[in-house]
């Protein structure tokens, strides 16, 4: 019952389209909150340590990389479902 229900919605290219292009959304608002959190704990550490400045902006910049290439990744294999 329920493959003949995936399969049917698959075959809809209308409904595809839709599922890629939310999929592509989330991606993208998940990665902008995940960035977003990333530099307000940065901060906050900075305003606390100061002098660790330098290792919390190293490690901001390689954790909000690797949000980066997922989110990317994400968005390009939405785009392949398009």
């Amino acid at each position: 019952m329920l493959l003949s229900v995936l399969l049917q919605a698959v075959a809809d290219a209308g409904l595809a389209t839709l599922g890629a292009a939310l999929g592509a959304a989330l991606a993208a608002i998940g990665a902008g909150i995940g960035i977003g959190k990333i530099g307000s704990s940065a901060m906050e550490g900075i305003a606390r340590q100061p002098e660790a400045a330098g290792d919390i902006r190293i490690n901001m910049i390689i954790s909000a990389a690797l949000i980066e290439g997922a989110a990317l990744f994400a968005i390009v294999v939405c785009g392949f479902i398009l």
